[in-house]
């Protein structure tokens, strides 16, 4: 353990109202650590949807040299964290507790890995226990030490949006992964994509674009149709449907009344 006394290697976090007065790491951190890093948070009650998302995000950004930032948490963060470490690239934890907090032996041997793999754990705190104030807190500095923010899932009350609502002040750039309608966890990135305040993130491929190689649109060419009768007909399960339903309905290329989607 060490700690920063000054904001020299990480300048970013002087664009904060209320920059920490020092940081306490784990690791060796340099200053080229935090020149290309981005973030990527979300719900502790990670989706096998949000689990794919991830797996397709992270390698891309670890190709093209970025570094991870998460919150440490179980659900998207710690998810993102090993994906980026099991692709070779490094990653900074920013914890919501002290950095002398002795950790569980999972959350420990995956701060190990971290460590291991060039990157660190970050704290404004030593010795404080994480309560519901240190959570928020330690969003802001998520959001700032990054050049780019993706939020993968979020409920309405998720305090990944108090993350989401810091890189619109600091104006960092602002991602969002769109969901199924029916799900809690996507309630509040749908929200964010909707209200304009987020860009959708929908894959490297951009998947909402048209395609008549959509087996959905393809579907709903013949007749309009409820997501039960899609999967039904696709033998797709409905939770998967969901997702892609959300992408088409946010993209424009679908229309839904009463339960019934019309292909535009």
């Amino acid at each position: 353990m060490h700690a920063l006394l000054d904001l020299k290697d990480v300048p970013q976090l002087a664009d904060l109202p209320n920059p920490p007065g020092q940081l306490f790491f784990i690791g060796k951190p340099h200053k080229q650590l935090f020149q290309n890093c981005v973030s990527i948070v979300g719900s502790r009650q990670i989706t096998e949807y949000g689990k794919r998302v991830i797996e397709l995000l992270v390698p891309k950004l670890v190709f093209e040299k970025k570094v991870i930032i998460s919150g440490f948490m179980r659900g998207v963060d710690q998810y993102a964290h090993r994906a980026c470490v099991e692709n070779g690239g490094k990653t900074i934890a920013v914890l919501g507790w002290g950095i002398d907090t002795i950790l569980s032996p999972e959350d420990k041997k995956l701060a190990d890995d971290i460590v291991s793999h060039g990157g660190i754990l970050l704290s404004e705190w030593q010795t404080q226990r994480s309560t519901l104030w240190t959570f928020p807190v330690r969003n802001r500095i998520v959001a700032a030490l990054a050049q780019e923010v993706y939020i993968i899932e979020a409920g309405l009350k998720s305090g990944s949006l108090i993350t989401a609502n810091w890189a619109i002040k600091l104006k960092r750039k602002l991602f969002a992964v769109p969901g199924s309608v029916t799900s809690r966890v996507s309630e509040g990135t749908n929200m964010l994509i909707a209200n304009g305040l987020a860009k959708m993130w929908c894959g490297i491929q951009q998947p909402t674009q048209k395609s008549s190689d959509d087996p959905i649109l393809h579907a709903l060419e013949q007749e309009p149709l409820t997501i039960n009768q899609l999967s039904r007909n696709l033998n797709k399960p409905i939770a998967e449907l969901g997702a892609s339903l959300s992408l088409l309905l946010l993209s424009g290329q679908l229309v839904e009344r009463d339960g019934v989607y019309y292909k535009k």
